[in-house]
């Protein structure tokens, strides 16, 4: 208990003295702290409670940033699991304590280097704005530097597994729905919340909201407005939304709705990991491909960072070839 305190009153002074004051005034604490009892009262739970307060106002702070609930939960659990792990008040947290939880978090959960990256720049986020804020006085994830992570290819759709996809289509809903996704890169979450009225079929484009309902206009071609026009007309049900279910009362299409049928196409056709994402991969690569301008491509797919848009576009390396020759030759 007394080490606490003389550790949480020398936080306070960070600021205001020298390596050397600190030592001193941390002497002078040890001595005086000798000479009397401190006891530690019964206050866990108002410590729990002024860690769960801490909690409340950072992820408020980040609701009005415009992060999305899905993102908001996300912060909430990661952060209470490490406060519940470390079982201390946030203000006598330090590097080591941090350090400790992530690497006993890695061995025991068999995380990867990816996933104990986002968990140090979540904890890096809560501590730098208890830090701005004032609440402690110095950041203790400032030491704990980015995890080095591999670099994984991950897959995209050749043009053959994308022709059979919609070759082997039944429903007019489902090629409207992959032509959807091929041709407009947009988000899954993105799509199943597009109404009929969002539809801009004379300049082939629509309005989506994505991530912290950011609003951004993407565009389809030819192909993708015409099948969307035929679905679209084939259909007898009134709700607004673009897409719904196959059977009555054909309510609005989820994400889940459209994973599943994707997963089912998959394993017909025998093309290995079909899902939605793959759709916005495939599009980001074919663009870089085919010399869209990097800053273009992050504004068509929402990414507020370049960095984020550079993770999903693969460059061919025949396409560096030519360019080295190009350029350089």
């Amino acid at each position: 208990m007394q080490n606490e305190i003389i550790t949480e009153i020398t936080q306070q002074m960070l600021p205001y003295l020298d390596n050397m004051e600190l030592e001193q005034l941390q002497k002078v604490l040890k001595v005086t702290f000798s000479e009397y009892e401190i006891t530690k009262s019964n206050k866990q739970d108002t410590k729990e409670l002024s860690n769960l307060n801490f909690i409340d106002l950072f992820i408020s702070a980040k609701k009005v940033e415009g992060c999305s609930v899905k993102t908001l939960k996300y912060y909430r659990a990661t952060i209470e699991t490490m406060l519940f792990s470390i079982n201390k008040g946030i203000k006598h947290i330090i590097t080591d304590d941090l350090r400790d939880y992530l690497t006993n978090h890695q061995a025991e959960r068999n995380s990867s280097r990816v996933t104990i990256d986002n968990i140090r720049r979540i904890l890096s986020s809560f501590f730098s704005w208890l830090e701005d804020e004032d609440y402690i006085v110095k950041s203790p994830v400032r030491r704990i530097h980015k995890v080095k992570t591999g670099t994984n290819i991950k897959e995209t759709y050749s043009d053959e597994a994308l022709e059979l996809m919609r070759d082997k289509c039944t429903e007019l809903r489902d090629l409207a729905m992959i032509d959807m996704l091929a041709s407009t890169g947009m988000r899954v979450g993105e799509m199943v919340l597009l109404n009929r009225e969002d539809i801009n079929f004379a300049e082939r484009e629509c309005v989506v909201f994505g991530k912290g309902d950011k609003e951004r206009i993407v565009y389809f071609d030819a192909r993708t407005k015409i099948h969307l026009q035929n679905y679209l007309n084939s259909r007898t049900d009134y709700n607004s939304a673009l897409f719904v279910s196959l059977k009555s009362p054909y309510e609005r299409l989820q994400i889940s709705g459209v994973e599943v049928r994707l997963r089912e196409f998959g394993k017909k056709l025998n093309i290995p990991k079909v899902h939605p994402h793959k759709f916005r991969r495939t599009l980001a690569t074919m663009a870089i491909d085919k010399g869209m301008p990097i800053e273009q491509l992050q504004k068509l797919l929402g990414h507020s960072r370049i960095d984020t848009t550079l993770q999903y576009a693969m460059v061919k390396q025949s396409n560096v070839k030519l360019a080295h020759r190009k350029f350089i030759s």
